[in-house]
């Protein structure tokens, strides 16, 4: 069999390099190629939509990728492995079948043997390929093979003698490649009856883990802006080029690139679907490129910068995530492009092609996504897609706002949310929906609404400032010659039972001559159900290998009390469910969280590790294991310094850009910017050129963006010089103008003060702290959480 190259092709060859997941896909294009066509045909195809791919057990193994297609005829056979040639459409098909096969097979091993039959040929027919034996005839040995169905059909490919770097991958790495497989193929495998299997797995599809087409934010109050969007934008027809895939002008009867006279109208059309992905990643967003179903770029993050058209090559600029970036990004999405020409290795699109350049328009507009850029640079607004989903969801403050998790004061819960995103993936029912996502904002809003609640009746007005101050900071036990806040001079026991009446979820108390019914625990357990909100920090799996795990959903206690079987109150109260699940509630309300401050994970853990302790009958003690549970289950609670000097950093980013926003809002950025010491603008100079933010000194002061960029300190100093700027529900909840006694001013910056002080000081000095001087730290981050102002 002759199966002559151009040279025009020898020469690509060697400049071509794939990755060993790219040389398999080669080859699975070429068989999904096939079944498309038959699909498309709509008739019954037996046998199903299969490809096999059996992995080398060794670095003598061998690498093995079978099909059900329809096969091939001897003359198809000879032109499919002949080096150039490709009998497929560029525009309608995955594969280049002649250079991607040549290229997948010659990096994976030295002899390729490609044996085919079709449904009742009497013999598999096929060719053998030794890279060591052929000569400069460029003959391939004939083989074939008895078969012993007649109805057997499809291609089977066998590769050995494999390179040993590309064995060792292959042999180990069987997960991670049906993982890469799973995200190319996605589409393919959620649309049409394909299915791929790869050491003898099932591939799945990996799907995006985006909020439903239902959930939107408002924006200012008034604009609705969906979390999906989708796209849909049909191009005026073109003529292209079945050889070569060229676009040619509508009056041409041959290629003007490659001669060819297979000139065809094609549709060109954009589409497919922007949205807001459940959680942040620091890696995993951005938006799915496709041609005609395979992913061709994955995560793609080039539409997130602008370049301005009339400036200096190389001056793109990063616009999203700018705030706090540092936190990653959730704007995804699939955008199919069957027209646009793609690479040989098929890792990018021809971006110099005007119908990749009029895609990215139509996705992302010509306009920077940055409102004040645009304006600046007399831009229109920007409406396209994707500025609209940045408008919309570029901060990440937990809430309705921009639909994030949070944990029911400032903080968004980044952490679980990945988790859950974990859950996902690996297909757990609980987690296919964004109902868990959703129920943790809603949740978030109430304790926020609840925690208002509370603060206007500490805040109530005709109380002198300073003791207003004093009972808003929690010092209750300031003698005012008044009744306390909590009670307002009426009868303590009588509250208690108010707190307990059936509207605040408290059992009920039956008409007079009626004998009492004692509660049942399932009673209770569905009263506790009711009145309660999702603790998502500590809804997760629990346990240590050696004693196994419990999956728990924490719940807070919203309204009543807990009572164990006894009805004797209790901060925490497990209930097993079917399974291996347990559902907890918590009782914040309950002394030893008031009075004494106990962390609520240590009360759970020590119940959870009595019910594990008696399953697993351990030798381990109670404390030990209790211990073990809390390393497994809980790492994130470690008092590691880097740790929490990343959480330090994380806020002190929020804080940082919340300051600057202000400082531009209210002018007086000049004014903060004359506060900085010559050392303090060094380091700052310093910081902005690591960060790619080269700007002259004579501008940073006419604007906030430069605290983004200062040493951590000078943020504390600047709040106590210009505390004005940033108090009073501006940057930080704390009063100041609003109250007219010296004293309770600055009893209140010094709280924020103070607050923000641990949190910089552990941001610049990372090194080894104390176990204590840790606690500290970390117990600052969540006050000064606390503390933010509402994000506006």
């Amino acid at each position: 069999m002759k199966i002559t190259p151009s040279a025009r092709v020898l020469r690509m060859l060697g400049e071509i390099e794939f990755d060993e997941w790219q040389c398999i896909a080669e080859l699975i294009d070429n068989a999904f190629d096939d079944f498309t066509e038959i699909h498309r045909a709509g008739t019954p195809w037996a046998g199903g939509y299969r490809v096999s791919v059996e992995l080398p057990d060794s670095a003598q193994g061998q690498l093995v990728i079978t099909d059900t297609g329809r096969g091939m005829t001897y003359e198809r056979l000879e032109r499919a492995v002949r080096a150039g040639w490709s009998g497929n459409d560029m525009h309608d098909k995955l594969g280049l079948f002649g250079m991607g096969f040549n290229v997948s097979t010659a990096r994976l091993g030295k002899r390729t043997r490609v044996l085919t039959t079709r449904q009742g040929d009497t013999e598999w027919i096929g060719v053998e390929i030794d890279l060591d034996r052929i000569g400069d005839d460029f003959e391939a040995e004939d083989i074939t093979e008895p078969k012993a169905d007649p109805n057997e059909h499809g291609t089977r490919i066998v590769i050995n003698r494999l390179h040993p770097t590309r064995a060792r991958w292959l042999n180990k790495n069987g997960s991670a490649l049906r993982n890469i497989l799973g995200q190319v193929y996605a589409w393919i495998f959620l649309n049409r009856p394909f299915e791929l299997w790869v050491g003898g797995f099932q591939v799945k599809p990996v799907r995006h883990c985006r909020w439903g087409e239902d959930r939107f934010v408002l924006y200012n109050n008034k604009e609705r802006i969906p979390a999906y969007i989708e796209i849909d934008q049909r191009l005026e027809n073109g003529l292209a080029c079945g050889d070569c895939g060229q676009w040619q002008l509508t009056d041409r009867d041959a290629c003007e690139d490659c001669g060819s006279d297979r000139l065809a109208i094609r549709e060109r059309r954009v589409q497919g679907w922007l949205g807001i992905q459940r959680y942040m990643h620091k890696h995993d967003y951005g938006i799915d490129f496709l041609r005609n179903g395979r992913k061709i770029l994955r995560w793609d993050k080039q539409l997130f910068t602008w370049r301005n058209p009339d400036g200096p090559v190389g001056n793109e600029e990063p616009e999203y995530p700018v705030d706090l970036a540092h936190q990653g990004g959730r704007i995804i999405g699939e955008i199919h492009l069957d027209h646009v020409p793609v690479t040989y290795q098929k890792d990018a699109f021809e971006y110099g092609d005007r119908s990749w350049r009029s895609a990215v328009e139509i996705v992302r507009g010509i306009a920077p996504l940055l409102p004040r850029r645009a304006a600046d640079m007399d831009y229109e607004e920007n409406t396209s897609p994707l500025a609209l989903l940045f408008k919309g969801f570029r901060r990440n403050d937990a809430g309705l706002r921009y639909l994030v998790p949070g944990d029911g004061r400032n903080k968004p819960i980044h952490e679980d949310t990945r988790r859950w995103g974990q859950e996902f993936h690996r297909g757990n029912p609980d987690y296919q929906t964004d109902e868990r996502w959703w129920q943790a904002v809603v949740d978030h809003e109430a304790a926020k609404t609840r925690g208002k609640n509370a603060k206007a009746a500490v805040d109530t007005p005709g109380r002198p400032d300073e003791t207003a101050v004093m009972e808003a900071l929690g010092f209750s036990g300031v003698d005012t010659g008044k009744p306390s806040p909590a009670t307002n001079g009426a009868d303590e026991s009588k509250l208690d039972a108010e707190a307990r009446s059936p509207k605040d979820g408290g059992p009920s108390t039956p008409p007079a001559g009626e004998e009492e019914r004692p509660e049942t625990r399932q009673e209770r357990v569905t009263r506790y159900m009711e009145n309660s909100t999702t603790y998502p920090s500590l809804s997760r799996s629990f346990g240590h290998p050696r004693v196994g795990f419990v999956e728990v959903e924490t719940r807070q206690l919203t309204a009543g009390s807990l009572t164990d079987e006894n009805l004797h109150p209790t901060p925490v109260l497990l209930d097993q469910r079917a399974g291996n699940s347990l559902g907890a509630f918590l009782d914040l309300g309950h002394p030893i969280f008031q009075k004494f401050g106990a962390d609520p994970a240590d009360l759970l853990l020590a119940e959870i590790a009595v019910l594990l302790r008696v399953r697993a009958e351990t030798e381990w003690s109670h404390s030990e294991l209790i211990a073990a549970i809390r390393a497994e289950s809980l790492p994130a609670t470690a008092l590691d310094a880097q740790m929490i000097s990343a959480e330090a950093q994380e806020i002190l980013a929020e804080i940082r850009h919340r300051m600057a926003s202000e400082l531009d809002t209210t002018g007086e950025a000049e004014k903060a910017y004359h506060f900085l010491s010559p050392d303090e603008l060094t380091a700052t100079e310093h910081a902005m050129i690591a960060n790619g933010k080269v700007t002259r000194t004579a501008d940073l002061g006419t604007s906030g963006e430069f605290l983004l960029y200062v040493p951590a300190l000078f943020l504390v100093r600047l709040v106590e010089s210009l505390p004005s700027a940033f108090m009073d529900n501006r940057v930080f909840r704390g009063v100041y103008e609003g109250v007219a006694s010296a004293s309770a001013r600055r009893l209140s910056l010094a709280r924020t003060v103070g607050y923000l002080s641990d949190v910089a000081t552990q941001a610049t000095f990372a090194g080894a702290s104390l176990p204590n001087q840790l606690l500290r730290t970390r117990l600052s981050i969540r006050l000064l959480a606390d503390d933010l102002a509402e994000g506006r």
